[in-house]
């Protein structure tokens, strides 16, 4: 149901290279007095602990002058040990840590912010460091105040009448959507069938059910009677629909932006703003594939008539706009732009457009960025949320697992890209999701550690989590495990891990099959498909005899229990 899609970087001549190294020496010669001035900082430091480990979650704002590069300093008070790290490059030696800035966060202006991370482990206690150093200067919060952990925003109650909480997910339980719960009950999935997960509305009859099944109406109902403070959606019916792929096409033709506003927006929103309802947070994540592929799949190799069409008639963006200002305008309903994941916006040639891309969107709403509460990542996907043994620095880049990426995993790319829309416009308090329904990765041939290899191929693929055979990888993954449960407030910055595809749900079918809801066959879900510029050409690492998106997929389901990560007990 996902496309995963990059371009590499293109290789630089030789002479381009020393023409680079050049100016960048006489750049060097220029700044060299300022690259390390910082006559003021501040730091923030928070942590998410599961026993015996962390993920530590920093910001950096420089209150002096301008800086070019930058390099965080701070000891440890126990015996915390950096793992991996992303968005610098750590160093540990004792307690004493040293983060250098990469190339591309290393100039700072005055007031202006990055983000960092790391995962860890301890023993004892972790207490968290309280005096950092920037480029020598001691970041004492001039205008600011002594770094200190970063609270989790404090929720609304949910039987607040339907005002607005700063995270919808803290607070109460989450909607069991008693339809899925029934097929993991009767899978062997008992231990997990009381865990919230989105109804998908992917098409207008959904709206009041499929085959005497369950509409939203009735799920709302549900929710309302388990006593849930908050219930998840899937808006799921553009026009054109997933323009990259088959295997999830809808019933829309691309001009119908007058069917999906009339016959699917309305009717929800109409729905949702029941009075019943008001004090439900109702969380809804926006069209799935859309918006990301119009920044990756336009042009180059990777460019698919369709998704130019979606771009020159511009239904994606109005469809989009249009589900924001209806859904927005209810106060218990929280919005969440689909985001894609690392594996597909994480390419610097994608990162900044997209989020110019979704900022661009967004102001074009009625209420501007405020129409949107959040975004979610790795929809529907494999993406691990950390990978505990993979650095990424200037050696695994050039792997090509990695290929230049700057980020492989879903909780440094969320990070770094709530960075990037904040800084194009979006407010503050927006919140990251990740689905983690899928991306476990455990089983046996889960790695335990770091690679000794002196092959960077050999080294990377023997640390990588990530078991598929390329990260274009999308459909029905061989190997893959159930995730993270659904947590509320998991780290700074995200607002919930949650399983947005309902595990044991077809991405789309392994062979063609004869369907009334718009699906076709695409051949990533084909397990003797060899690829295609999409994936790298690669393997498709898809289930054979799988049903069509959306459907429940026996087999799927036991091997995401079998390699649950953390274990299914």
């Amino acid at each position: 149901m996902k496309v995963n899609v990059h371009r590499p970087r293109a290789s630089r001549s030789v002479v381009t290279a020393l023409s680079a190294l050049l100016l960048g020496l006489v750049a060097t010669l220029i700044t060299i007095g300022s690259a390390h001035a910082a006559a003021g900082c501040k730091v923030t430091y928070g942590t998410n602990d599961w026993g015996g480990g962390f993920t530590a979650n920093l910001g950096i704002t420089n209150l002096g002058d301008p800086v070019t590069s930058w390099t965080l300093e701070w000891d440890f008070a126990g015996n915390q040990q950096v793992g991996q790290g992303w968005s610098g490059t750590f160093t540990q030696s004792s307690k004493h840590v040293t983060v250098k800035s990469l190339s591309y966060n290393g100039a700072l202006a005055t007031n202006a912010s990055t983000s960092l991370g790391f995962n860890g482990s301890y023993s004892g206690t972790n207490t968290a460091p309280t005096t950092f150093k920037l480029n020598g200067t001691t970041c004492d919060g001039t205008a600011g105040s002594t770094p200190t952990p970063t609270p989790t925003p404090t929720p609304t109650d949910p039987g607040d009448g339907g005002s607005h909480a700063a995270n919808p997910f803290a607070g109460g339980k989450g909607y069991v959507n008693p339809e899925w719960s029934a097929e993991a009950k009767g899978d062997g999935g008992t231990a997990v069938a009381n865990q919230p997960t989105a109804v998908w509305l992917d098409r207008i009859a959904a709206i009041n059910g499929v085959n005497g099944g369950m509409g939203l109406r009735a799920h709302l109902d549900a929710a309302v009677s388990q006593g849930a403070g908050y219930a998840q959606f899937v808006i799921y019916d553009l026009p054109g629909r997933d323009c990259a792929a088959l295997a999830s096409n809808g019933e829309l033709g691309a001009t119908d932006i007058g069917r999906y506003q009339s016959e699917y927006i309305d009717p929800i929103a109409s729905i949702m703003a029941d009075s019943k309802y008001a004090n439900l947070k109702i969380i809804t994540y926006i069209e799935p594939d859309s918006l990301p592929n119009l920044v990756t799949n336009v042009s180059g190799n990777t460019a698919t008539a369709a998704c130019q069409t979606m771009q020159q008639n511009g239904n994606y963006v109005k469809g989009v706009q249009y589900a924001l200002n209806k859904l927005h305008a209810i106060s218990n309903v929280y919005t969440y732009i689909d985001a894609a994941h690392h594996g597909w916006l994480g390419w610097d040639s994608n990162f900044n457009p997209a989020a110019q891309l979704f900022a661009t969107v967004a102001k074009g709403t009625t209420a501007g960025v405020n129409s949107v509460d959040g975004f979610v990542v790795n929809t529907a996907n494999y993406s691990p949320t950390t990978e505990p043994y993979l650095p990424v620095n200037d050696q695994t880049r050039q792997s090509k697992w990695v290929d230049w990426n700057y980020y492989v995993d879903e909780s440094s790319f969320g990070a770094a890209f709530r960075q990037q829309l904040i800084a194009d416009g979006f407010s503050s308090g927006i919140g990251m999701v990740i689905d983690t329904s899928r991306n476990g990765w455990g089983g046996s041939s889960r790695p335990t550690g770091p690679s000794t290899a002196s092959d960077i191929n050999t080294q990377v693929n023997a640390e990588r989590v990530d078991r598929r055979p390329h990260v274009g990888d999308w459909c029905n993954q061989s190997g893959a495990g159930l995730g993270a449960r659904p947590a509320a407030a998991p780290a700074t910055g995200f607002d919930a891990y949650a399983w947005v595809k309902p595990p044991g749900e077809s991405d789309g079918s392994s062979s063609a099959i004869s369907n009334d809801e718009g699906k076709g066959f695409d051949r990533m879900c084909d397990p003797t498909y060899g690829g295609n510029a999409l994936n790298g050409n690669s393997p498709s690492g898809a289930l054979a005899n799988a049903p069509l998106s959306g459907h429940w997929f026996s087999a799927q389901f036991h091997q995401l229990l079998q390699n649950a990560y953390p274990a299914v007990s």
